[in-house]
């Protein structure tokens, strides 16, 4: 899983970059997967709020019904604080 997340981080930091609109579609599936993982993880022991964050992530990064808040400047906070919970994740789950 730590791959996983790490791969998250990197995918998020590089999202901050002025790139095509295509790399986000991608951004969002990559983020979904790796925050519906992070929650059911984080839910092992019972709903708690680690696993309450990585679903608002992953609501708000699904590309099925996508959220488009048209601000780049409101994106780039959203996928510094998620990179921030992933990082945190890894931080945690010492495997």
């Amino acid at each position: 899983m730590k791959t996983l997340y790490i791969a998250c981080c990197i995918i998020l930091g590089i999202a901050l970059l002025p790139i095509a609109g295509g790399f986000y579609t991608l951004v969002r599936i990559a983020i979904t997967i790796g925050a519906v993982i992070a929650a059911f993880q984080n839910s092992s022991n019972g709903i708690n709020i680690w696993s309450i964050m990585f679903g608002i992530v992953a609501i708000l990064f699904n590309p099925i019904i996508p959220v488009y808040l048209h601000d780049k400047g409101a994106w780039m906070m959203i996928d510094i604080i998620a990179m921030i919970l992933f990082i945190i994740q890894i931080v945690r789950n010492k495997e």
